[in-house]
């Protein structure tokens, strides 16, 4: 049994929020965590499965259902394929204002669901849940690649064998094209389309986001290609990335960049069938800088924001962590043993003035510095010394 980081925070939100919402790709752990909790509380606790035909009979009439279970933690998974709930929920919860009363488990962006307008704001606390995070996994010499190659879904981190893996990735990806999307946001799309998409957009991986020549070279309006690709950022495989704006007289690149949030999902659509190789793959050093910014965005809580910094004139940082308005932090994220600071790099830690600024590499878990002000270190160094200091 893998521990999820987010574990211990679902207790204690449900002693002061009346509904708490587990948000995040299917099949990332979200109903283990919940049927975990189920098994560890003292709390009357009703399950119910939006995806169940048992389970939604049962709600015939949703509200005198839930009503006659006011003294009960109601539990209420893929609430997606029900988005109507959402007004009930809000109902239920004004009249008898109580903490705990509703977890709620979601798979899609409640703000691009089709008919569910209601805002549950100072009644919920989202916890955004993901598939393993490397902070999660044991330490061992051949994790970190495994984790890379594969992607954290869980089925696919513990398939027995790459086949495997590649089998649950074709099961996976033909059912959220064919039939997921357009469930969870009750809008039409065309798996045709959308597979090509996700192929482009896979060989385009950590570059800047350009609606038209995907339009152009999928004989689509740029108007439908941003609307897919709206719809992938809410249903959590996709993100992007923003950039971040300074006072300064540079020209700033004001376009977001595209990440696959799921490094496994990336390699299965640029059909790399081994660890060995995606090594020797020319989406290699994407692939590793679109990881580590996953790893650690999963980590940051609400009052930290990522974005990435460029100039027209070259200068660039990868990922900069931003409280407020002021940068915390600036990350490079290098496939390289021994990264060399460049003349790009300097004028971006020279524009941001950031005092804690890494380079990070695939290297053991260790680090150094390479200046006073620039720290060299491994992934799972940067997650569990690093961060925890930066985010505090």
């Amino acid at each position: 049994m893998i521990n999820r980081l987010y574990d211990f925070k679902i207790e204690k939100l449900l002693k002061q929020f009346p509904v708490v919402c587990l948000l995040g790709p299917r099949q990332s752990g979200k109903t283990t965590a919940a049927k975990l909790f189920v098994k560890r509380s003292k709390k009357k606790i009703l399950y119910l499965d939006m995806e169940s035909p048992s389970d939604i009979n049962k709600m015939g009439d949703p509200e005198y259902f839930l009503e006659q279970h006011a003294s009960y933690l109601v539990i209420i998974d893929e609430i997606q394929f029900k988005p109507e709930l959402f007004t009930l929920i809000r109902h239920l919860v004004d009249d008898n204002r109580k903490a705990g009363r509703f977890m709620i488990l979601g798979s899609a962006s409640p703000e691009l669901m089709k008919n569910a307008p209601e805002s549950l704001a100072g009644r919920v606390f989202y916890i955004d849940t993901f598939p393993f995070n490397l902070a999660e996994l044991p330490v061992h010499k051949h994790t970190i690649n495994k984790h890379w190659f594969r992607g954290g879904f869980p089925d696919a981190w513990l398939a027995k064998n790459e086949t495997l893996w590649l089998n649950w990735m074709d099961g996976f990806a033909r059912t959220f094209i064919e039939r997921d999307l357009n469930q969870m946001f009750g809008v039409s799309f065309s798996p045709q389309l959308m597979y090509k998409l996700w192929r482009m957009m896979a060989h385009q991986q950590g570059g800047i986001w350009n609606a038209q020549s995907f339009a152009k070279g999928l004989e689509v309006s740029p108007t439908t290609i941003n609307r897919y690709v709206d719809y992938l950022v809410g249903a959590f495989m996709i993100r992007k990335l923003n950039p971040y704006y300074v006072n300064t007289r540079k020209r700033l690149l004001k376009t977001p960049k595209i990440y696959f949030r799921d490094s496994g999902i990336l390699h299965y659509l640029l059909d790399i069938h081994t660890a060995k190789d995606l090594l020797y793959h020319p989406i290699v050093g994407y692939s590793w800088e679109g990881y580590v910014i996953e790893q650690i965005c999963q980590l940051l809580n609400q009052r930290i924001q990522p974005y990435y910094y460029k100039t027209h004139d070259g200068s660039e940082m990868d990922l900069v962590l931003v409280k407020g308005i002021l940068p915390i932090a600036c990350i490079e994220i290098k496939y390289t043993l021994s990264p060399g600071i460049g003349k790009g790099m300097r004028e971006s830690m020279k524009d941001l003035n950031c005092k804690r600024n890494y380079f990070i590499t695939p290297s053991d878990n260790n680090s150094y510095l390479l200046e006073p002000n620039l720290k060299v270190c491994g992934l799972r160094y940067f997650l569990e010394k690093e961060l925890p200091k930066i985010i505090k």
